[in-house]
């Protein structure tokens, strides 16, 4: 993987193995001058370590102050102390986002013919009731006895490995073990994990004090849909299950088509135990989420041939025990030795890291984890998440995969007793046999009135396993059901349950879905990481954000050499043709120097530079500066707004137009 990783990892590794020679000098009885060499040793290799960290630790600091500083991104209610797990964007941030859910969309939605929906953030109870949140949306959380502190029990246990790997007091042996809990911790039930925690002496942070049993909470905020307090709802967990229920409307906008998806962009809300890793981990946050419903017979994907060849680096789960080591091969092959389940899904994870690479994320700082099997629903066929490496924060999930199979639509279909199958023409037609209940509709009219109606619907709805049992079930009398939040007893005179066969052309089915899910604070974050980096020497040291033009908040900066008559009109003239096509730029008419513009500039992500000076009136022709190579080419005025359309679009580099236009050099 990176350098930058394989560095640290090394350093640990070397540490490990410092501090085991040592041990294993004094079982031996070594010489006591070979013990002391190996001392040593081990005290230069820790300070390599603990130097590698702090040095990971500053970037993360100067990072996360630059975002606040430059308003990226800043904590909600400041003035008030802030809250935590709550962010705000500012400006850039706010830009920086808006054009990565532009490329998003363009790379997803409308490449992938998608179709987009909004959907409200109130959710009913019922809703997610049905979809298992209401019993299950919970983290694992234990309290400090004394000071009644909260914190989230997986990540204690995780933070705590790490400390215990990072300082080299663990054979290789303890290591391997320590690896495999940690890669466990986030699946461990309750009871596991407490048990963990006792067996590594894990403490209340800050206090040292004893922690309570893990016990679970469920992460979703609460509410009340009106007045009455009779319809409880939630602020919705994720966007997905909008999808869901909206499902039979999307299939008939498809005009009944099958394989298709569906897309959301928005707000997701989590009360997380302990926020304390910035965009990392918030109580809201944004969603961009897309649900591609396919024949759980076929999950074969049409484009699947155009990504096969592309390579990535994967940890399934078989490598998740012990060190944890990534393999390298193409999305083709993992499909074909069943590493990833289907070609649906190892497609979508090829158009992830595609989208990825184009907002500057390091390929070799990616990669995609498997769900552990203890990780999975007790539904899913498989999962894969997308984890990014960040300096400060190791390696952080930031898209999920998972096929969730037919699970989701099956039991809304149940719950709302609404037919959300899909069909499809057969090849040729087959006889089937049929098993269905029809409603006496004379007899259900006088026994139920007004819930007719409803107990019509629960009757045509019936899978044929229901029929059946509900068949057996009238052996022994009349059938309990429930309908419109009533229990009503059905008699075997009330429906009709026939049995024949058929000649079909069509089948019908409740489709798999699969689903590629984007945390985008996390992304943004992860985007931001990379993109920082310092550049040059001395005095033109500086810090630098190298975001990807194609999602750059602030596409040009405009400056003038100096403040001379005339300069600030070719300026303003240049603004107003690069905003008219829809270009972001920042039109500084300070008279701050030349190099100090470039700093400022740099430093919040602008890739170009265009520059006014004293033969722009004359030749009609402006300097554009490269933030990346630091290079400049001389264009005229007439071709600068396609030149910068076309870096922004990525279209062209430009090291691609230095060589058409010639090094400037001023």
């Amino acid at each position: 993987m990176d350098e930058e990783n394989l560095r640290i990892d090394a350093a640990v590794r070397s540490l490990a193995d410092a501090t085991q020679k040592i041990i294993s000098l004094k079982k031996a009885k070594a010489d006591s001058k070979e013990i002391s060499a190996a001392k040593k040793a081990e005290k230069k290799t820790k300070k390599e370590v603990e130097a590698l960290l702090k040095e990971q630790k500053a970037i993360r600091e100067e990072l996360e102050d630059l975002m606040k500083r430059r308003y990226f991104v800043v904590p909600s209610f400041e003035i008030y102390g802030g809250v935590a797990g709550l962010f705000d964007f500012g400006p850039p941030g706010s830009a920086l986002k808006d054009q990565f859910l532009e490329l998003w969309r363009r790379h997803f939605v409308i490449f992938e013919d998608m179709l987009e929906i909004t959907s409200v953030c109130v959710t009913p109870h019922r809703v997610l009731e049905t979809s298992g949140h209401v019993a299950k949306f919970a983290d694992f959380m234990v309290k400090d006895v004394k000071e009644g502190n909260c914190f989230r029990a997986d990540k204690l246990l995780e933070n705590h490995i790490d400390a215990l790997i990072e300082s080299g007091a663990v054979s290789k042996e303890k290591r391997a073990e320590l690896l495999t809990i940690k890669a466990n911790a986030d699946a461990y039930e309750a009871k596991e994990l407490g048990e963990m925690l006792q067996k590594l002496g894990i403490k209340a942070p800050g206090t040292g004090n004893a922690l309570t049993e893990p016990f679970p909470f469920n992460l979703m905020f609460g509410t009340q849909i009106g007045p009455s307090g009779h319809a409880p709802g939630f602020l919705r967990p994720e966007t997905a299950q909008s999808i869901f229920v909206n499902f039979k409307r999307l299939l008939e906008y498809n005009r009944d088509r099958i394989p298709f998806a569906a897309a959301q962009i928005g707000l997701a809300f989590r009360n997380e135990i302990s926020p304390r890793a910035g965009l990392l981990r918030v109580r809201e946050f944004l969603q961009a989420e897309i649900e591609h419903f396919v024949n759980p017979k076929d999950k074969s994907h049409k484009r699947f041939s155009a990504i096969q060849d592309v390579k990535a680096y994967f940890l399934p789960r078989e490598n998740q025990v012990g060190e944890g080591k990534c393999i390298q091969m193409s999305f083709g092959e993992a499909v074909k030795q069943n590493i990833i389940d289907n070609e649906t899904l190892g497609y979508f994870l090829a158009r992830t890291q595609l989208f990825l690479l184009r907002c500057g994320i390091k390929p070799l700082k990616l990669r995609f984890r498997q769900h552990l099997s203890n990780e999975m629903a007790h539904y899913a066929c498989d999962c894969w998440d997308a984890e990014i490496y960040l300096r400060g924060y190791k390696w952080v999930e930031v898209a999920g995969h998972a096929d969730r199979s037919a699970y989701d639509l099956r039991v809304h279909s149940k719950a709302s007793k609404v037919d959300l199958m899909a069909r499809e023409i057969l090849p040729t037609p087959k006889i089937v046999n049929v098993v269905e209940a029809a409603p006496n509709m004379k007899l259900l009219g006088k026994a139920f009135k007004g819930d007719s109606r409803f107990v019509k619907g629960y009757l045509m709805n019936l899978a044929e396993a229901d029929v059946l049992k509900l068949e057996q079930s009238f052996k022994s009398g009349p059938a309990k059901i429930e309908v419109n939040g009533k229990t009503l007893e059905l008699l075997p005179e009330h429906v009709n349950i026939k049995k024949y066969e058929k000649k079909v052309s069509t089948q019908s089915f409740i489709p798999s879905v699969i689903e590629p899910s984007f945390g985008v604070g996390r992304i943004i974050y992860s985007i931001l990481d990379h993109a920082m980096e310092r550049k040059g020497k001395g005095k033109e040291k500086r810090t630098i954000l190298s975001i990807p033009a194609v999602i750059a908040p602030i596409k040009a900066g405009i400056f003038t050499v100096t403040s001379k008559e005339g300069l600030q009109e070719i300026a303003s003239r240049v603004r107003l043709e690069l905003v008219e096509e829809g270009l972001a730029v920042q039109h500084d008419i300070s008279t701050t120097s030349i190099g100090r513009k470039y700093a400022k500039a740099d430093e919040v992500g602008i890739p170009f530079c265009i520059v006014i000076d004293d033969d722009s009136k004359k030749d009609q022709s402006v300097t554009i500066r490269d933030r990346d190579t630091w290079k400049q080419i001389r264009v005229k005025i007439t071709d600068m707004v396609e030149i910068i359309r076309n870096l922004c679009r990525q279209k062209t580099t430009f090291i691609e137009l230095a060589e058409k236009y010639g090094e400037f050099k001023a």
